[in-house]
């Protein structure tokens, strides 16, 4: 397109997801002599959501909290776990299927009374 010497056009697309994902698209431009054809990906992240866990157990002994990781997007998932604090244990990785929830296994062993 050639609008007054520019050579940008504005073209405003408006997109709505329902989930979290990976979305593609194919736009088409068809002119008397030109087509264009311009690939379009959209990344949509879910809302970030603080989550406080309290773990309550007796001194000494552990306690395991499962926690839901649920997949509603387009593509698997690999998670890497960055643990933070002392006493808490966890896989390094946990891979989630489309789809699907998996559990990711939050262990907190006290090693004294805190």
């Amino acid at each position: 397109l050639f609008l007054g010497g520019s050579d940008t056009v504005e073209f405003p697309i408006k997109f709505t997801p329902k989930y979290a994902g990976c979305y593609h698209c194919q736009i088409l431009l068809k002119s008397s002599c030109d087509i264009r054809v311009y690939e379009i990906e959209c990344v949509v992240n879910a809302d970030q959501a603080d989550a406080q866990l309290e773990f309550l157990t007796p001194a000494y002994q552990t306690v395991t909290q499962e926690i839901p990781i649920s997949n509603m997007s387009s593509q698997d998932w690999r998670f890497e776990a960055v643990l933070e604090g002392q006493c808490f244990y966890g896989p390094p990785t946990i891979n989630v299927r489309v789809g699907e929830t998996a559990q990711y296994p939050l262990t907190f062993k006290p090693v004294a009374e805190c």
